[in-house]
């Protein structure tokens, strides 16, 4: 029976009704922007062994979402003239680049620079071979 306000009448409410949807899809988690970085050997911009393996890794990285940019930057330690080592540091971002195109990652996202011997990991006076010096760093952002 209805009452005269022709309101239903009240009762315990469905407790189906305030529950949370459990039917919507989850929310992609984009990965978080994240830097690797490749070590060389002196005068030389081929991957080592274990620079292979940070380059695979940062592929899988990438390939773990879409990367908007990916920015290889190329560096020298201070051994040789600074013409140089521009000159190397580009090499060495482009051996990156190549390796992580090779793994299937987006080459129109990679954007490659050198330093040369500037933006030293390990300020040394000039001249100086210093192992930390002697790298790549790649940029993953998504």
């Amino acid at each position: 029976e209805r009452p005269p306000n022709g309101l239903q009448p009240s009762g315990p409410s469905d407790p189906s009704r305030n529950r949370p949807r459990t039917d919507a899809p989850p929310v992609p988690q984009t990965p978080a922007a994240r830097q690797f970085v490749v070590y060389f050997d002196w005068d030389r911009s081929d991957l080592t062994a274990e620079a292979r393996s940070v380059v695979a890794q940062a592929a899988n990285y990438a390939k773990t979402g879409r990367p908007t940019r990916v920015l290889i930057v190329g560096y020298t330690d201070t051994s040789g003239s600074a013409a140089y080592n521009v000159g190397l540091s580009n090499r060495r971002s482009r051996t990156v680049a190549d390796a992580l195109v090779a793994q299937g990652v987006n080459g129109g996202v990679i954007a490659l620079d050198g330093k040369g011997e500037t933006a030293l990991a390990k300020p040394t006076a000039d001249g100086v071979r210093e192992p930390l010096n002697r790298r790549a760093t790649i940029d993953i952002n998504f």
